[in-house]
């Protein structure tokens, strides 16, 4: 088989370095991501460019195209006279332990709630199924914008069984979590949860809302809770704000 010319070769070279080197940029960003969101950079001031590409071993140009790769998700920004700031706060969402909201983020300051849609609907198919009620049962549907110290964080759309769900009508649901609520009206603690969590487009309603960009990436958690005995009590669609919260958890094999 004859040589490609050297001719031909060159522009596929030359792409290939351009990819080697947009991979690079990733996974540095990947790296600076995680010291970021772990508070490991004091006063939110990144290194300078040199720095950061002595101490990760990386090219300038590959940590110049890291940095507008966390400009570009808001992460970061360059002020003159000062260097790269951090700009955007994201905080963290456990997912090993079953808590409200305001449970999970009580150290990172107030949790209130706009509640936007409270009443009885008929249950679409699926929720009926999922809750384990006849189909065109009655279920009490809540829709909250969730804040934290001001800021949209969530917006959470719930669907609770009726002889349950229907007391809540007269709590505080502005100001106190729903699973708080639930613990008092069936007097124990809930059981557990199944969750689903993915990222999806948000539409002009959730992007409105939200006050976030439309299209733009939020998380989307999808959480079934049940009560000791395993009666599902509410299922609940979640959508974050993406650059606002973080997921994470401790996981252990067994084999």
């Amino acid at each position: 088989m004859p040589a490609e010319p050297a001719s031909a070769a060159r522009p596929v070279a030359a792409a290939r370095r351009l990819r080697l080197r947009a991979d690079r940029a990733r996974q540095l960003a990947d790296l600076l991501r995680h010291q970021i969101l772990a508070g490991g950079f004091p006063g939110g001031i990144l290194p300078l460019e040199d720095a950061i590409a002595a101490d990760y071993r990386a090219s300038r140009n590959t940590v110049r195209q890291a940095l507008d790769l966390l400009r570009g998700e808001q992460l970061v920004e360059r002020q003159p006279g000062v260097g790269t700031v951090v700009v955007c706060e994201k905080y963290p969402h456990g997912l090993d332990r079953l808590q409200g909201l305001a449970e999970t983020l009580r150290e990172h300051g107030r949790v209130t709630n706009e509640v936007r849609t409270v009443g009885p609907v008929a249950a679409p198919g699926p929720v009926a199924h999922r809750l384990g009620l006849p189909e065109h049962s009655d279920v009490l549907c809540v829709e909250r914008l969730r804040r934290l110290n001001g800021l949209p964080l969530s917006l959470d759309l719930s669907y609770l069984p009726m002889d349950i769900g229907g007391r809540l009508l007269g709590c505080d649901l502005e100001n106190t979590d729903v699973f708080r609520l639930l613990e008092q009206l069936t007097g124990g603690p809930l059981g557990h949860a199944e969750i689903t969590l993915e990222a999806v487009n948000a539409d002009a309603h959730s992007a409105a809302v939200l006050q976030a960009p439309r299209g733009a990436a939020v998380l989307m958690l999808e959480r079934l809770t049940r009560l000791p005995d395993g009666r599902p009590v509410d299922l609940e669609f979640i959508r974050f704000r993406g650059d606002r919260i973080t997921m994470g958890g401790v996981l252990h094999r067994s084999l």
